[in-house]
């Protein structure tokens, strides 16, 4: 398997360094974190950027090189992250784009990549745990809706949201993997209820959504009916495959930042400091390598990426708290101090081996679908 970049895909990366290093002076200052709205419209504006310049179609449209030496690069050159977009340019809109209808593709996509709306994610329930497909929101046919009730956790972005992935039951009798759909659904709809859930960190990202006999077309379900469960596989192999792709080349820069810290405050005089400054080196290098073999993998069976991802995420979910836990060790009684770096990075860093499957489930899909042992 060639992991080398193809002269096309290095004039690329030159390309890109070259717009990125003219742009990013001019963009306005970023907003509070707690001012949604203007998080919201930072966000769009970002992503009406992209677009103008022709660097918005990298996340479906793209190969998955190219979208990686997109994601390397603008998170190197410290380029906005996809923030309220995320959902929708690394999910959703990948998901559509794979399973959607040509329809379906022609109303959702361009509105993404325009910087226009913004997608929420609402899998998660409060009683499913992490065993997603036991969720129990109920969708019912009625003439060309489906009339939706239940409550969703976590739903990332909820709060300003124009639009939901949604996973709903739609058959009660079938076995709990077979009777799921995969919906698109307006969150300006009557019946759909957002509060907003703050996070250790004190950030307000999440919701809980309370649905109350809210109607869905028909016409926005993505895939066949009761055919959900693997239009979800794909969704979340996004998830999992390339959406940390950016995070891991945070991670590297954190590191080396660590390391300065650490000779600066004399953190780096104890052995043990360096022994593990030097394991994580070599433990986010290896995940970079990781990445690559996922990337050129995806590009072989079509964009999608495969099961691989989970063995990233599995690994990058730990090592990134790994280096949170030392980034604290070396900041010393200053980790305590929310206003230092590093700090509010360690808090969010604690859910990494939770959101978007958590390592239990990871490795499930490991042993199951990778080295083929048997169920349960």
């Amino acid at each position: 398997m060639d992991l080398a970049y193809s002269p096309e895909e290095e004039a690329f990366r030159a390309r890109l360094r070259e717009w990125l290093a003219k742009t990013l002076p001019s963009l306005p200052p970023k907003p509070s974190p707690d001012d949604w709205p203007g998080r919201r419209a930072y966000d769009l504006g970002w992503q009406r950027t992209l677009y103008d310049a022709g660097y918005a179609d990298v996340h479906w449209d793209a190969s998955p090189t190219t979208r990686l030496i997109f994601l390397e690069e603008t998170e190197r050159a410290g380029a906005p992250y996809v923030g309220a977009n995320f959902v929708g340019l690394l999910h959703a809109g990948p998901t559509i784009a794979a399973e959607g209808t040509a329809e379906q593709r022609a109303r959702w996509l361009p509105p993404i990549l325009r910087g226009e709306e913004v997608w929420c994610q609402g899998f998660s329930e409060p009683d499913a745990g992490s065993d997603l497909a036991s969720l129990r929101t109920r969708a019912r046919r009625d003439g060309d809706a489906y009339v939706v009730s239940g409550s969703k956790l976590w739903t990332s972005h909820a709060e300003v949201a124009d639009w939901c992935e949604l996973l709903v039951r739609t058959d009660g009798e079938a076995p709990k993997h077979r009777g799921i759909s995969w919906l698109a659904m307006p969150m300006d709809a009557p019946g759909v209820t957002v509060r907003p859930l703050r996070t250790l960190a004190g950030s307000t990202e999440f919701a809980e959504m309370f649905l109350d006999d809210v109607r869905v077309p028909v016409a926005n379900r993505v895939g066949a009916e009761n055919d959900g469960w693997r239009v979800t596989m794909v969704t979340l192999s996004f998830e999992r495959g390339t959406a940390f792709v950016g995070e891991v080349v945070a991670c590297r820069r954190v590191l080396v930042e660590v390391a300065r810290e650490a000779r600066a405050n004399g953190a780096w005089d104890d052995s043990g400091v360096r022994r593990r400054l030097g394991r994580l080196n070599a433990e986010f290098r290896a995940l970079w390598r990781l990445t690559q073999w996922n990337v050129s993998e995806g590009e072989a069976s079509g964009g999608v990426p495969g099961v691989g991802g989970s063995v990233f995420k599995l690994r990058y979910s730990r090592a990134r708290q790994e280096l949170y836990e030392l980034a604290a060790e070396v900041l010393g009684p200053d980790a305590l101090d929310l206003e230092r770096g590093w700090v509010l990075d360690r808090l969010s860093s604690l859910s990494y081996t939770i959101a978007a499957g958590t390592s239990e489930i990871q490795r499930n899909i490991v042993g199951e679908r990778i080295l083929g042992l048997p169920k349960g």
